[in-house]
């Protein structure tokens, strides 16, 4: 009888919520799922789910904005085994304009969508980089590419994919690959909410979108669970758009060209 050697551990933050979920579920059968939300009733279910499965699984409750209770989870995550992948997929936008933002909002912004990944990472940081084949990939977005609105997310997602960036070059001598992945419009329960109050919701959305489909929680659980594995062993310092084209240029855009009458495609 030989030992079986523990499964590697993934970190996923922000675990409870749709993407987070499908995350987790697509890393399950390689690692065990150290599941991170401050909703501890649905944390508990995820982790539940997973076990059911035959999964190995774990809920960390924790407040990411706050850098003792990282310190805390992070301790209880080396615990489990060695910590190879953090997925930093928390967050959420606070404010929607410049002009509604106050010094609180913007403190919320950054705090979430910034400084809770940079903080989890640097928890992190030791076994990330003692195993020789660690990765991080932060769940940034495509208002870190472009102007959609919520500024001050936009700006924290915005350094979140330079930070990507910087970790893939100072921390590739140990191994370390750090990527990003931008989601468009994903649609996930919020998003199913807006179209129970307006039917039309997702049409509106769709004519920002090349590629007339919008991305599932799935879509972005499958490309993490790719950078994650051995396919993308020389991917590093990358942010990738899953976002069915909006990036690439918008078919909502004036159409002056297509309009004139010596075009003829």
């Amino acid at each position: 009888m030989t030992d079986q050697k523990p499964k590697s551990v993934a970190v996923v933050t922000g675990a409870a919520g749709d993407i987070g979920i499908a995350i987790a579920r697509h890393l399950a059968p390689t690692h065990h799922v150290a599941a991170v939300d401050i909703d501890a009733g649905a944390l508990e279910a995820v982790a539940a789910e997973l076990k059911a499965d035959g999964f190995e699984a774990t809920a960390l409750t924790c407040d990411l904005t706050a850098p003792i209770e990282i310190s805390r989870m992070a301790t209880e995550a080396k615990t489990l085994g060695p910590v190879k992948l953090l997925v930093n997929n928390a967050g959420a936008a606070a404010t929607l304009t410049l002009h509604g933002m106050t010094p609180d909002s913007l403190a919320k912004d950054l705090a979430l969508n910034l400084e809770a990944a940079l903080n989890t990472f640097k928890a992190l940081e030791a076994p990330l980089t003692a195993s020789g084949d660690g990765c991080l990939i932060n769940i940034a977005s495509v208002n870190g590419l472009e102007t959609f609105g919520h500024p001050a997310y936009s700006a924290a997602k915005a350094g979140l994919i330079h930070a990507t960036r910087a970790i893939a070059v100072e921390y590739g001598k140990y191994g370390l690959r750090a990527n990003a992945v931008a989601p468009g419009t994903v649609k996930t329960r919020a998003w199913k909410d807006r179209a129970a109050a307006n039917p039309g919701v997702f049409d509106e959305a769709l004519g920002w979108y090349p590629l007339k489909q919008l991305p599932e929680p799935h879509d972005i659980a499958a490309t993490v669970a790719f950078l994650a594995g051995p396919a993308a062993r020389c991917i590093t310092g990358i942010c990738l758009p899953v976002d069915s084209g909006l990036t690439a240029g918008s078919t909502a855009l004036p159409r002056t060209f297509t309009q004139s009458p010596d075009f003829d495609g």
